[in-house]
């Protein structure tokens, strides 16, 4: 045993669990917990950020991006509070998180002290485990049960922490538990399940995968099954990177951040496979659609559609287990080969208008670039808002990238924080940040975190002086146009003011000269962070959760008035109704 304060053999559990850095602002009532952070200084870096929910996005972000536990910590009352937008985010895209909340000392609690407040039912709701510790010694043992609850529910674990508690000496031991974080054994998948499942696969005329963050980490398996069954791939947003970019077989996504080819798939589909998904707005889809939902979770199974076949299995080894039988699907009616087609046709019309600026500046444009640079193992972190539909339809995830966005609790301000996270976690790769200006606004105080500690995030803004998400739906809804315009800034000068390295790009030209001068800057080993303005024009991107670009299906009217509102040429994008037509798959 060694004998050292409770604050130390805290971080020293962290590192047992593999932790190498922590984001948080000290306080009162965490001091001692900072620090044990400064005595175990050349194992776990300290991260300033200058606003915790910053430190708790990115503690979020780790997750996603690496699938280690994020970390973050908070003092009593603000500084617990300021935590909640980014545990929330972990919550709902269950992320393991570990948050260190401050306390008031255990002789002045219960007497309306200082910045005490009742923190175990302010974080009841937000987290899977939730515990106040009691005594100096227990501090050790609650943090690693902690950690363990997190990796095993895949959500957040709470630790408030009394700040005289930390402070006390205790003799500290090791756990000499192995620190496992997943289960390890093989699942073994019922064959009746396989046969009848596959059976239904068969008889499909136009089966579709539709695939959730369940299945990242199983890219070969997804794509092997998807080759195998000539099926095409829709999948979740948040799930980006589960199949590559650029496969083939890979058509997109669906909803207001999709595809033309994944909106019409759906529309043409007789079976889905909903595969490690809790997707919410599964209730859209066509209601005559045979479901086969596989999900590890039973309380996910039906939970936002109604299926026809459930089966309560790991995804992947579902999938592992009919590829097993040898069995396939021909694509002998050319349903694949449609989708495929009609997916090149889409990726044709967005170069398009990547390459064309003569009436402003087109965020496809931006994105281009970024493609072009971007290596193979970066990471993408992407905001909420219009901008999450340019960087989901255009950053690559086809090699080893990786891609983090703030998913079922969609908060604004995701972008920076999971910039800052990506360079942290994946050194390795280029970190990205993409950001619309109204969620770079709210946390663009953290390019100074960035720039403290020598990581060149490249953070793009997206910047045409709205809350364009917002906008559509005041629009759609036929409502005043009113609090979604935003004062302008030059975030290029913001970004310098904070240490950063700033460009403005208002054209074409302006991005080539751009990206030429940031290639440079990584040959010369630059460590300073880099802020993009990136002046677009105001048009609203295409709707994809409603494309009527079939005459069949929705009239010449319809179609006509959709194609002119989105500047999109019919004849380069055929439905898919036409082009199943053309190889005689439907009537």
């Amino acid at each position: 045993m060694t004998k050292m304060i409770a604050g130390q053999a805290l971080v020293k559990v962290l590192e047992d669990w593999d932790v190498d850095h922590v984001y948080g602002i000290p306080g009162g009532s965490i001091n001692h917990t900072v620090e044990g952070l400064y005595l175990e200084r050349d194992k776990v870096k300290y991260i300033q950020v200058r606003h915790e929910e910053v430190g708790a996005i990115a503690a979020s972000a780790d997750a996603k991006f690496t699938g280690k536990i994020g970390v973050a910590f908070g003092s009593a009352g603000p500084g617990a509070t300021h935590l909640f937008n980014g545990l929330y985010d972990a919550k709902m895209d269950h992320v393991p998180v570990l948050a260190l909340i401050g306390q008031v000392g255990q002789s002045v609690m219960n007497t309306n002290y200082f910045q005490e407040m009742d923190e175990d039912p302010m974080f009841a709701d937000v987290s899977v485990f939730n515990r106040t510790v009691t005594t100096a010694e227990q501090i050790p043992y609650v943090i690693n049960t902690a950690i363990r609850e997190a990796y095993r529910q895949s959500g957040v674990a709470v630790v408030v922490l009394p700040e005289d508690l930390t402070a006390k000496e205790i003799d500290y031991e090791p756990s000499k538990t192995p620190k496992t974080v997943k289960n390890d054994f093989t699942q073994q998948i019922d064959p009746k399940v396989v046969s009848e499942t596959v059976e239904l696969i068969k008889n499909a005329q136009h089966p579709l995968i539709y695939a959730g963050r369940g299945l990242l980490g199983a890219r070969d398996t997804l794509t092997k099954f998807s080759e195998q069954f000539n099926i095409p791939v829709i999948n979740t947003v948040p799930a980006t990177g589960v199949i590559s970019t650029d496969h083939p077989n890979a058509i997109g996504t669906f909803g207001r951040l999709g595809t033309k080819s994944a909106f019409e798939a759906l529309q043409q589909t007789d079976l889905i496979l909903f595969l490690a998904s809790e997707f919410p707005f599964a209730q859209f889809w066509p209601k005559d659609v045979k479901i086969i939902q596989v999900n590890n979770n039973p309380f996910d199974i039906g939970k936002t559609v109604d299926v026809d076949y459930s089966v309560i299995s790991d995804a992947k080894a579902y999938l592992e287990a009919v590829i097993a039988t040898g069995e396939t699907r021909s694509d002998d009616n050319g349903w694949l080969a449609a989708n495929q087609t009609n997916k090149k046709n889409w990726d044709a019309w967005l170069d398009e208008l990547a390459n064309d600026d003569s009436d402003g500046l087109n965020p496809e444009s931006v994105t281009k670039k970024v493609a072009e640079l971007s290596g193979p193992n970066d990471t993408f972190a992407v905001d909420t808002g219009n901008v999450s539909e340019w960087g989901v339809r255009g950053v690559p995830v086809n090699q080893n990238q990786r891609f983090a966005i703030s998913g079922l609790f969609a908060t604004m301000g995701f972008g920076v924080p999971g910039g800052l996270a990506g360079a942290l976690s994946v050194p390795e790769g280029q970190a990205w940040s993409l950001s619309g200006d109204g969620g770079f606004s709210m946390v663009s105080q953290d390019i100074i975190t960035e720039a403290r500690y020598g990581l060149p995030v490249i953070n793009v803004v997206f910047s045409n002086d709205r809350f364009g998400f917002i906008w559509y739906e005041q629009m759609e809804t036929k409502q005043h146009f009113y609090g979604v315009d935003l004062t302008d800034a030059d975030w290029a000068k913001v970004g310098e003011g904070l240490g950063a390295i700033g460009f403005t790009a208002k054209s074409i030209k302006d991005l080539d000269d751009i990206f030429a001068k940031i290639k440079n800057l990584q040959a010369s080993g630059n460590k300073k962070p880099i802020v993009i303005d990136a002046k677009i024009k105001q048009d609203d991107p295409v709707a994809t959760a409603f494309m009527p670009l079939d005459t069949e299906l929705y009239g010449q009217d319809t179609v006509d008035a959709y194609a002119k509102q989105y500047h999109i040429d019919p004849a380069k994008q055929p439905s898919l109704g036409q082009l199943l037509k053309e190889q005689g798959n439907i009537e």
